[in-house]
């Protein structure tokens, strides 16, 4: 169903009163309405919603989102979607005062809503600043309203962000209007919060750990999707926004503290040597292209099982590497990354937050086809050698446990707990 005609009886029911409403209230803070009119008042802007042969639709599509707006995580669009019917009925009158007033009052609620769903996902890492949403400035968000063909279709596309974010958020306000239920559930509010830093279109990536899947999008349509092994709850995957620009053939693997300390210096002090040369370990003095290999004879693993000496601990590539085959890195601060593993069997389980934060693929050939364009062979035999994909592709590392099921909005265990935090931060507050 259209948003126009779900909440068509409450426009119908609510414009005789909201008409009476005065046009400056308080909730059209002083910011948003100083930077609109500067833009009417400084460039002589034409009318946005009142142009010449304009039918209203638009102001009707307007009202419907900002009623809407709570399940954005805007709480003062219903409020502000009444002074938008009050504006707009007086406007009727004809009178070029009262036509400027509504023009400003419709412009300063959707600059104030616009801000308020283009903001940052709390907690997501941007590894550049422009994958970080755009567009925020009065000026542009008016501009970009004023230079539309279609002004329905700017805002239908405008507040629907991107196909996961709309779909979680109308399945939402739909059941909200059958029910009566008009306050939004907080795991449904920080799911769209992680959702909003999705992109709306083109050729992208999404490692959801919610649902343990990595989905490849073709124009902004899901294209294919694959299981994926992700952080434990101690360890969990961050939020990340990236972009992937290569792969990486036969990667060496670098072994986390708790595992050289577990289970790598253990083994050598049981087994010697030879365990070492098994398994293709070896220790580093540095994390660098040009570190220098240490004597495994002149270490002190007895130091290192008892966590008291830190070892740098190198894996070559070879048919055990932790890494498998390929390696798909991209740019960001906590040194995530997605991999291949000879270990498969894992795949089978419901339930797959079993790694240390990186991102293991059910089928990293598979991937790397979709991003090569061919299939992924080696060039050679050495290691860590690095093929640049034909273009930089987007990659979202995020997690929605909100999932749409038979046209309703269902919940998966929420395996970091971040849902639950964010119910307690609502009933904090």
């Amino acid at each position: 169903m259209g948003l126009i005609a779900v909440t068509a009886l409450g426009l119908a029911t609510s414009t005789s009163l909201s008409a009476q409403m005065p046009l400056a209230t308080p909730s059209l803070s002083s910011g948003s309405a100083a930077a609109v009119a500067s833009y009417y008042d400084t460039r002589l802007a034409p009318a946005i919603w009142f142009r010449a042969n304009a039918d209203g639709a638009a102001i009707s599509q307007l009202t419907a989102i900002l009623q809407r707006a709570p399940f954005d995580g805007f709480s003062e669009g219903p409020q502000l979607a009444a002074q938008v019917q009050a504006a707009a009925a007086q406007a009727r009158s004809g009178n070029p005062a009262d036509v400027k007033a509504a023009e400003r009052v419709l412009s300063t609620a959707w600059v104030r809503y616009v801000q308020a769903v283009k903001r940052p996902t709390p907690g997501m890492i941007y590894a550049y600043p422009v994958l970080q949403p755009q567009g925020t400035r009065p000026d542009q968000i008016l501009l970009t309203a004023a230079a539309a063909p279609s002004l329905t279709t700017y805002l239908a596309n405008t507040s629907n962000l991107n196909p996961v974010y709309q779909q979680i958020r109308d399945t939402a306000w739909a059941e909200a209007q059958s029910t009566g239920n008009l306050t939004p559930d907080p795991r449904l509010l920080a799911n769209l919060d992680r959702a909003r830093s999705i992109p709306s279109t083109g050729r992208f990536l999404i490692v959801d750990s919610g649902t343990q899947l990595l989905t490849l999008y073709e124009n902004g349509r899901p294209a294919d999707s694959m299981k994926v092994i992700v952080g434990t709850y101690e360890l969990p995957t961050p939020l990340i926004s990236s972009i992937m620009y290569y792969v990486t053939y036969n990667p060496y693997w670098h072994a986390p503290d708790h595992l050289v300390r577990k289970t790598i210096a253990p083994n050598a002090l049981k087994l010697g040597p030879s365990y070492l040369k098994s398994h293709g370990y070896n220790v580093l003095n540095e994390w660098s292209e040009t570190a220098t290999i240490v004597d495994p004879k002149s270490v002190d693993w007895k130091a290192a099982a008892a966590g008291t000496a830190h070892l740098l601990v190198r894996q070559d590539p070879g048919p055990l590497n932790s890494m498998g085959r390929l390696k798909f890195p991209f740019p960001n601060p906590e040194d995530i990354y997605l991999h291949d593993t000879p270990n498969k069997a894992l795949f089978a389980k419901d339930v797959r937050n079993l790694s240390n934060g990186c991102v293991r693929v059910e089928d990293a050939t598979r991937l790397g086809r979709w991003l090569l364009g061919t299939d992924p062979v080696a060039p050679g035999k050495d290691p860590e050698m690095r093929v640049h994909l034909p273009a930089g592709v987007p990659i979202v590392l995020t997690y929605i446990t909100a999932q749409v099921r038979d046209g309703k909005v269902t919940y998966l265990p929420d395996i970091y707990g971040w849902d639950k935090r964010a119910a307690q931060q609502v009933a904090a507050n």
